[in-house]
Order: structure tokens, then sequence, then C-alpha cells
């Protein structure tokens, strides 16, 4: 039979790859720093609310297909509220919701909605390879943007980069994989240029829970008319370590909405309702447990970033924020995949190469610094200093 080219010609999943490094061994028997996954379990309510579903009458049945109406007016209200400016405590409403079965469907359910074959939509580097990935399945053509110096995308570079089949640009904050977060008027920048273009920006904020403030992530929502232009793209999974319960949101305006939902209902009808139910009983009874979670994971953040201030064996922390750490290796002559199979050969430290989030090499790989506590992070720079120290 014959495969389609554009997914015959797409890169296997960069997290299978990595896992291929390992030989065979069993993955706990490394410290594993290449998947962004909580390593705790979700909270106590969750667990218990999650328990009543399953043995509930309607435990197992469909929701509607955007989603179950309590977990959307929870999610627009958590979000109004996160705001924090003139758009109001209902800047958000359940009708700019739709639940999806984790922030990668999100992304494709608006890309599906957005593009035909044919069309580009613009991508900051290093990206997230998963959006990559599923652009060149569909036939849309990525266009890279080079960050500034301190990893960033710069407006005017974006600028200069729109044609006539430009759809949407694309923003992740804070990043993956270097973890650098946009400032707020900085995203508002951006979606100033989509506005002016008519086009859209797709913004990603998986990890905004992780930004180490509570400050607004942005003032977008303050704009009556934010729909016109912004698609949010959301995760339960890191934020609720829920990331096998596969939920995750889109939000847009009623109009985008309801045409995310006709893609939505041929791709899996709706998200799974355990994961819908588990998502709003973390966002409505486990407040504290969240606030926790997120304060670890930037302790364990700082740790690291501590750890590599000597710049062990001649690796850089280049950046980091939220789950992330983007480390460049001092070895000119080697491909970051070899060190990255250096590493989990030799010290059993299992890394993700930087390869998998750009065209070319970048000499950096990502560190996922959610299984980094303070003596996992100083082992894992001493592992630095010995790798460099034998080169």
């Amino acid at each position: 039979m014959r495969i389609a080219p554009d997914v015959a010609d797409c890169v296997d999943s960069p997290i299978g790859q990595a896992l291929e490094l390992l030989g065979g061994r069993d993955r706990s028997s490394v410290l594993d720093v290449a998947q962004a996954a909580p390593p705790y379990p979700p909270a106590p309510e969750v667990l218990e609310h999650v328990a009543a579903v399953v043995r509930a009458a309607d435990g197992a049945g469909y929701t509607p297909i955007p989603g179950l109406t309590h977990l959307r007016e929870a999610f627009a209200a958590e979000l109004s509220r996160d705001a924090g400016g003139s758009g109001g405590a209902d800047a958000v409403r359940p009708g700019n919701v739709l639940i999806s079965a984790g922030c990668n469907q999100a992304f494709a359910l608006a890309v599906d909605t957005l593009c035909t074959a044919g069309d580009e939509v613009v991508v900051p580097l290093p990206y997230y390879f998963n959006h990559d990935m599923w652009l060149r399945q569909r036939g849309v053509r990525p266009v890279y943007l080079e960050g500034g110096p301190d990893l960033l995308p710069r407006v005017e570079d974006a600028q200069a980069l729109l044609t006539g089949r430009t759809r949407a640009i694309l923003l992740v904050s804070p990043g993956n994989p270097t973890g650098a977060t946009l400032p707020p008027e900085r995203i508002a920048a951006f979606a100033a240029l989509a506005r002016r273009t008519g086009i859209a920006l797709i913004l990603d904020e998986t990890y905004r829970s992780f930004r180490g403030t509570t400050a607004p992530a942005h003032d977008l929502y303050d704009d009556p008319d934010w729909g016109d232009t912004l698609i949010g793209l959301h995760s339960f999974s890191k934020d609720l370590a829920l990331s096998g319960y596969r939920v995750g949101a889109v939000v847009a305006s009623p109009r985008v909405i309801r045409e995310v939902t006709k893609v939505m209902d041929c791709v899996a009808v709706c998200a799974p309702r355990i994961g819908q139910e588990a998502a709003w009983a973390g966002l409505t009874r486990a407040g504290a447990w969240r606030a926790e979670r997120a304060a670890e994971t930037t302790a364990r953040r700082e740790g690291f970033a501590a750890a590599m201030t000597a710049r062990p064996g001649g690796f850089e922390l280049l950046s980091t924020g939220a789950f992330f750490a983007w480390v460049a290796h001092p070895f000119p002559d080697s491909s970051t995949r070899e060190v990255a199979r250096v590493l989990v050969a030799d010290h059993d430290v299992l890394v993700l190469p930087g390869t998998a989030f750009g065209p070319r090499d970048p000499g950096a790989f990502r560190v996922s610094v959610g299984n980094l506590g303070a003596t996992a992070a100083a082992g894992l720079a001493e592992t630095f200093a010995r790798l460099g120290a034998g080169s």
C-alpha cells in the first residue's frame, strides 16, 4: 500500500529515538531528564474524584464535543482571573473553550482549522518537535524564525518572514525546549503584528503555571476583540500531573471554536471523560497542591541553575525556565546525539538531543528539571565535569 509522502518523510518520535539510546536497558536504571513528565502522582483530591467518576453510571460515556460544561466554566474563570487586567471576570467565557485530548491535539486541531496544504506557519527556533512534525504531515510549511541572543523570537524578524501564504505565527511561552519566557509586551507586539496582517497568533501556554510568578503572562484578554487574533493552547498534563489522561484545551473566539469542534468530532468525538473530570477536580479542589508543585519545580530549576554556574566541564546553561534547561556541550567536533549517547552509555544520564528541536544540530540538549532534586542536580553537574575533563 502507499503511505502518504508527508507522513513517510516525517521524522520518527524524538522521544522514541532518545529511548533507543538506552540500548535495551530499563529506563529506571538511569537519571531520566529526557521527557517532561511530572515525577509525582496527581493530587489526592483529583484521585478521589476520579475514583467516584469511574464508579458512576455515566463515567465511561461521551461528553459534549467541546467538553464538559463544568470544566469549560472552571477553566474560563481561571483564565479570566489569572489575566488580572481590565477584561473583567468574564474576559474568557465557556464558549471560548474546547477541551482536547492533550495540548498536542489542541495544536493539531488549530492547524487543521486554519491551514490547508501549501500554507505557512511561522515557527520560532528551537521548536517543539511535535509542532513541526504535525505541520509537515499536513503539508503545511514551517517557516523558521531564529531567536535573538536571549533565544526569544523578535517581532521584526517575524514580520520579514510573512507571505501571502502565512496563516499563523506560533509562540510557545514558556518555551519548550529552552524554557525561555516571553515578556508580556513581546507577546502583545506579536499579537499586534498578527492583527495588522490578518493572521492568527497561536500561543502555546502549556507551562504557564511554572513561570515562577503569579503575575499575568500577558494582557491579551484585556482587548475585547482578542478572539479575532488569538488561539490559545493549554495543557493540564504538567500542571495537574495528568500526562496519561490526555486533557488540554483550545481557547479562541466562539466562531473559531465552532470550526474546531467540527475537526474534533471527526478525530476523537470528545476528549476522554475521565481526563476531563480529573482536570475539573484539579482546577477546583487542588489549588494548594498546584501551588506547592509549581514552587517545587521552580526550586529544582533554580537548584540546577546554581549547580551549573561554574560551567562544569565546559557545559553551559544557555537558558532555563518552567520545566526545562537548555545546555550547550563543549565538543564542537561531536554531534549532540553522540554526546547524548555517551551520557547514557557511560554516565547513566538520559537527555534529549537538541537535534530534535530544529533543522540542524544546535550543539545543545534539553534537560527536564522535574526529576532533579538538589542531590541529582549536583550529581548531574559533576557528571558534566567528568565528561568534559575526559575530552
